[in-house]
Formats: structure tokens, sequence, C-alpha cells
């Protein structure tokens, strides 16, 4: 089995880089303003409700949210000490930490269900269909996670099919390839490749496996014991965001935020928010529990530490009840 290198970063991020900047950055810490650092997911556009609306001025909490075109930016900003608090996946919040970035997770967002895919093209109706066939996924990024425990669940190994380094923002076209007979993404890449093959399907999808990706807000411990009143408003805003957006009543109009935020039309964006599954408060706390199993946020971290410690995206384990604090959002 190939080795997954050390940069197993959900969305366009250099691991090697990332070490560099960590350790050659102090984090800083604003005692004025929060900063956030969010990207393109639904689960972390979905800040943006609450930033249109003035949540955060009427909850008494200075939040400057920054947008970064692609995750890699934000985690690199984190890494350099410009943020306090950034939207992440729980396994690359481990991830960072191993580099020297700090964070504890104080909140959960969301998990993929559905919008991270391995799309096959017409003909392929199974896992098992691709043994002996090449796949395009980007090597050592969450994607390649999702897709080796695709295999487990078929009962199959990586040696049985041939795995071709393919840039997620790429796999559409390569799906389009004579070469390729599936390819693995997320949205928008994973919808946009369903639409260039016509008769192509997902023949596996997170949705699968929920839990496996859970998405989290992390904020450095610096900022988090300086300011922890200030982390708890801002929990209690994104509850009001979870219920505006899951609300019938109201979603269109935080649809419509979202979309505008990402450039996308609202009829576009739906789709992506029906493969998130949001987490306001309550919910949260049922999932914010010591356990093991992908029902626990202890125990998809956990999963996700074992699997970047053996496949060497880092060496030591980490310490999971460190890496998540409960009490700010689940009190």
């Amino acid at each position: 089995m190939r080795l997954i290198q050390p940069n197993f970063i959900k969305r366009f991020f250099s691991f090697s880089l990332f070490i560099f900047v960590c350790l050659v950055s102090v984090p800083s810490v604003s005692a004025q303003q929060l900063k956030i650092g969010y990207s393109d997911w639904p689960g972390y556009v979905a800040w943006q409700v609450a930033i249109d609306k003035g949540w955060f001025k009427e909850a008494g909490v200075d939040v400057k949210f920054e947008w970064f075109a692609d995750y890699s930016a934000s985690l690199e900003a984190f890494g350099a000490g410009k943020l306090d608090g950034i939207t992440l996946t729980n396994g690359d919040s481990l991830v960072i930490a191993s580099g020297g970035a700090k964070n504890t997770m104080i909140l959960l967002l969301d998990y993929s269900d559905g919008n991270d895919m391995v799309v096959a093209k017409p003909g392929i109706k199974s896992l098992k269909d691709l043994k002996g066939k090449k796949v395009g996924l980007e090597v050592g990024f969450v994607e390649h996670l999702l897709f080796l425990k695709a295999l487990e669940q078929a009962g199959m190994k990586e040696s049985d099919v041939t795995i071709v380094n393919t840039k997620t923002n790429e796999t559409p076209q390569a799906l389009e390839s004579n070469d390729i007979s599936a390819i693995v993404a997320w949205q928008p890449s994973s919808g946009e490749a369903l639409k260039r093959v016509p008769g192509s399907k997902a023949i596996y999808t997170s949705a699968n496996v929920p839990g496996l990706l859970y998405d989290v807000l992390s904020v450095s411990p610096t900022s988090l014991e300086a300011n922890k009143s200030n982390w708890v408003k801002v929990t209690q805003v994104w509850n009001k965001v979870v219920n505006y957006v899951n609300n019938p009543k109201t979603q269109a109009d935080a649809v419509k935020i979202m979309s505008a935020r990402t450039g996308l039309t609202p009829e576009v964006y739906l789709p992506f928010l029906k493969g998130t599954r949001l987490f306001n408060i309550a919910d949260g706390k049922k999932v914010v529990v010591k356990g093991d199993g992908l029902k626990s946020l202890y125990g998809s971290t956990k999963i996700a530490d074992g699997f970047n410690v053996k496949y060497e995206v880092y060496k030591t384990p980490q310490n999971i009840d460190k890496a998540i604090d409960p009490s700010i959002a689940y009190k």
C-alpha cells in the first residue's frame, strides 16, 4: 500500500510549508477583536448569515471573519498567528497542531453528508467494478481517506486499483479522459464531474460514513484563555445560524446569502447544503461526548489520529482529550 505523504489536509494545503510557517511564527492574540478564518465549505460559509445579519454585534462580541479563496491559505494564516480561530476538519486540527499551531476544537459545525464522492464512469456500478482500474484523487488529502474507507467496506485493498494523483479541482477533466475510470472529490468538483460525463454516478459518498469527516471551529489556546466569554458568545451565534439555515421558513434567505458569498446561484448552492449535516448546540452536544466510533467527535478524531500516524502524516499520536474543549459550547 502506498504511504500517504505528509500533506494530509482537506483542501489544497502543503504540510511541509505549514510546518515552516509554524516554526518561524509566534501566534498573536487580539484582545479587542476575534479574527476567524473561513473558506468555501457549506459548514464554514454558513457563518456569512450571521455576518450579514449583524448577529455578532447583537451578541456583544467583536468578530472579524476573514475569507480565504482556498482552505490552505486559511491554515497558513492561522499558523502565522494572524487568526484567533479557524474553521477546518477535525483531522486537520490534529495535523496543524502536530506542526506547532496548537489549537482547541470548541464547536462542532457539521459533517459531510454526501458532498464528498467517488464518481465513476458509466458501466461501473460498484467499487468492486473498479478492480484493476485507475482512480483519480489527490493523494494524501481527505478524499484519499474516504476512498480507503470505501475500499475497506467493499472488502478491497488500495493495491486492487491504480491511484492516479490528481488535483481535486482537476478531477472533473480527469474523469473525461480515457484512462480514468473514477475520481474522488468534494463539491463542487464532484458535481462538476457528474455533469461533464453523461451517465456517470456517485458509487460511494461521505453519507455512507457519517462522522468520518467532521468540521469544527478551533481556536488558539492563548485566545481561548484570554477571551473565553467572547468565544462562548460566538458559539451561541452559531446556534442561531444553524436554526436559521435549517428552518424551512428562512432557509431560502440563508441559501441566498451563502451562495452570494461563493459567487453561485441559490439553485446551484442548495444541493451543497443538503450534502452537509449542520449541528446546532443541542444536536452537537450529543456528538461532542467521549466515546469510540464515528458518532462521537472524540471517536472520529481518534480514528483520524490513528490514520495520520499509520500513514506517517505525523509520528506521535495527539492527545485527543486536550484537542477538544466541550465546556465552551456544551456546558
